[in-house]
């Protein structure tokens, strides 16, 4: 009797245990229906991304806060390098990842790690000094004219389990000084992982396992790389499962493999490193091309939300069209430019103007992603950057919304309709919302019975998640009733009432 009455009490023990950790568990930042859930609701990153070298110096940092508080973001992309957190080998130093958090607590933001362990830009140049310097234990890969490059192998066992070592120890500390503040809400593994000036890497190792494998070059090297970052990646997540990812340097169209980082998270390379990376939740594109719009709808599909972690430097122009095509056409639930750190000027009043809108009208856009009730409009590019300006139209409800992006009150020459672009959301009924700058929006009834004209343009905006209406535009503002038009001179929040008549 004394002994099951013991066994009993164990068991009660470890289920009251099990019962009081999943609240806790619930709450880990995570991923569900295609969007990032943060502190048990869906959360929108406005983000950007610090320069390489920024996270190093807590003093060099500091002032930088306030501007990017100023700028609305609610998020830091921040590189986490492996030669500062272990400068000796099995000897951690937690202290630049200890002041990060802290700040960005102070400023009341989020973090998204970036780790730089054996790889950033394809290189190897964050890696501890006890790797760089050990070519035996940790080798370099080799070209196929057997010169060797700066990029550790990724077939080196040594070099794999080193790295995967440091990460899960990160991991484990952002847990125990995190763990119930979720200042950190993700983590990327690597950095741009590829390989140059070939198709492959060369040398013993990976010569060996090429003569094995065969078949095309560079989906051998995307599948090498994806259960290299998977093995980190599973590491990491048993000490700490938050979301994490991989960021793809993209190629411009026709270049080869090795002209650009080869074998790295990219669209064409979708299968094997799906295959390959269970573990890795999603792939994510760095855009710095002009054609935004094609490389970010490569990356939208089932079972891959769309991140965009690097859209392009921070002063991009086209700053505006690319957000409200992620979060709009394409339903992604992050933006982040890079080296945000540096923007000031009329760049960080466009980034700062754009983020003010998207922060107030986070809730009903997640919403309306949720529910498949939202629109993205903005003027395409080529690579080359030929703009396409022709007009847009999209479905909502009862209505067919037609966008332009040239704004027909200011002179041709004094706008620039490639940095335009906005959202529709439909509230439901007749009710919409249109928000962004530059653009012209008209209607008409999908069924073509009739004509839809405009009941309420209303100018507002949402205070404590209610909608408080400025201006009534429904006379010049509106043409008297012909369209809702945000002017391109800054950014706004219209509510639209149709009403058939």
């Amino acid at each position: 009797m004394y002994s099951y009455n013991i066994d009993m009490l164990r068991r009660l023990l470890a289920l009251v245990l099990l019962l009081a950790a999943v609240p806790a568990a619930a709450q880990i930042p995570h991923l569900k229906g295609g969007q990032l859930i943060v502190e048990g609701k869906p959360f929108l990153i406005l983000g950007g991304e610090l320069g390489n070298s920024s996270a190093s110096d807590r003093a060099w940092l500091a002032p930088r806060w306030v501007r990017m508080r100023a700028m609305h973001l609610n998020t830091v992309l921040t590189p986490v390098s492996w030669e500062l957190i272990e400068p000796e080998e099995g000897r951690f130093d937690w202290t630049s990842i200890d002041w990060l958090i802290a700040d960005a607590r102070a400023n009341d933001m989020h973090l998204v790690l970036l780790w730089f362990g054996a790889w950033k830009n394809s290189m190897s140049t964050y890696v501890p000094s006890w790797v760089k310097r050990d070519r035996k234990r940790f080798p370099y890969a080799l070209a196929a004219d057997g010169k060797p490059q700066e990029i550790l192998s990724a077939f080196a066992p040594a070099t794999r389990d080193a790295d995967a070592k440091a990460f899960a120890a990160l991991m484990k500390h952002v847990r125990e000084v995190d763990g119930d503040r979720y200042t950190v809400i993700m983590v990327q593994v690597e950095n741009e992982m590829g390989f140059l000036p070939d198709a492959r890497e060369h040398g013993p190792f990976a010569d060996a396992a090429y003569a094995k494998a065969g078949g095309d070059e560079e989906a051998f090297t995307a599948l090498a790389y994806a259960r290299y970052a998977d093995a980190i990646a599973r590491a990491g997540k048993r000490e700490y499962p938050l979301p994490m990812y991989v960021n793809g340097a993209q190629a411009f169209p026709g270049r080869k493999p090795g002209q650009y980082p080869a074998g790295g998270p990219l669209a064409h390379l979708w299968e094997p490193w799906k295959r390959g990376a269970p573990a890795i939740d999603f792939l994510a594109p760095d855009i710095y091309f002009p054609s935004f719009a094609a490389i970010a709808e490569g990356y939208s599909r089932p079972g891959n939300p769309l991140f965009v972690p690097e859209a392009n430097y921070a002063g991009d122009a086209r700053m505006v069209p690319n957000a409200m095509l992620v979060f709009g056409k394409y339903r992604g639930f992050g933006f982040s430019p890079f080296s945000i750190d540096g923007l000031d000027g009329a760049g960080a009043e466009r980034l700062g103007g754009l983020y003010a809108m998207l922060g107030n009208l986070a809730p009903v856009i997640l919403k309306a992603q949720a529910e498949g009730r939202i629109m993205g409009f903005g003027a395409p590019a080529t690579p080359e950057g030929k703009v396409d300006e022709s007009v847009q139209a999209a479905e909502l409800g009862s209505a067919r919304f037609t966008v332009t992006f040239v704004d027909p009150w200011t002179a041709r020459d004094k706008q620039a309709p490639g940095e335009h672009g906005g959202l529709i959301l439909w509230l439901g009924g007749e009710e919409y919302l249109v928000a962004g700058r530059g653009i012209t929006v008209t209607v008409e009834p999908v069924d073509g019975k009739g004509r839809f004209g405009l009941d309420q343009v209303d100018e507002g905006q949402f205070v404590d998640g209610v909608w408080t209406a400025g201006r009534r535009l429904n006379g010049d503002q509106t043409h008297q009733g012909r369209h809702v038009r945000l002017p391109p001179d800054g950014f706004g929040i219209q509510k639209v009432r149709l009403y058939r008549y």
